[in-house]
């Protein structure tokens, strides 16, 4: 009684996982491996639940679609710390790329063009990518050219260093383009210098 009592004081509930541990296990036999990866051979789950509790470790299992199941001897809270702080550092390293507006009207002038421009660049200079949207009011709208012709401008200003991602598309009452900034370029090795052929002086 001792040893089943002590089984259940080890079961613990993780409802945001996605793997079974110890009790959880409902099969009658199962392919076991200890915490080196090394096979231990197919036993009856309960044999397998009490090596476990033996060592003071979980009962996991790894591939429950194998048949039999396959199931590793470990410390299960040690492997999900880890696991955390891998996710965790992983997530250091990822940027995250937002989708920036800039707005603007078919009559825009050219000082307010060139500060939605500055803003833009800004933006994408920050990695991120730059939704332009054209405003149209009233009569506006039966005049889209006047929207394509801006996008255009805008698009020709920052060939060198977008890449369109949407073309301009009328939406309602607003045309939209999205720009995303151009990956650099690997740089190329530098070819070594060749000596200037030297000329002697008569």
């Amino acid at each position: 009684m001792s040893v089943s009592y002590f089984i259940y004081w080890r079961c613990f509930s993780i409802s945001k996982e996605s793997v079974r541990i110890n009790e959880e296990i409902r099969v009658r036999e199962v392919r076991v491996t200890n915490a080196e990866g090394e096979q231990l051979g197919i036993m009856q789950t309960r044999d397998a639940l009490r090596m476990a509790v033996e060592q003071h470790l979980d009962l996991v299992e790894i591939a429950p679609k194998a048949k039999p199941p396959v199931c590793r001897i470990m410390d299960f809270g040690k492997y999900r710390y880890e696991q955390q702080k891998k996710e965790k550092e992983a997530r250091k390293k990822q940027k995250v790329i937002t989708i920036k507006e800039v707005k603007l009207r078919p009559n825009i002038e050219q000082h307010d063009f060139e500060v939605k421009l500055k803003n833009a660049v800004r933006f994408l200079q920050d990695g991120d990518k730059v939704k332009v949207t054209i405003m149209f009011r009233g009569r506006e709208l039966s005049h889209p050219e006047l929207g394509k012709e801006i996008l255009g401008r805008v698009a020709q200003e920052l060939k060198d260093t977008v890449t369109i991602e949407r073309d301009a598309k009328l939406e309602g009452k607003n045309m939209i383009m999205i720009l995303a900034p151009k990956a650099p370029a690997k740089a190329k090795a530098a070819k070594p210098a060749t000596a200037a052929p030297k000329t002697e002086e008569g």
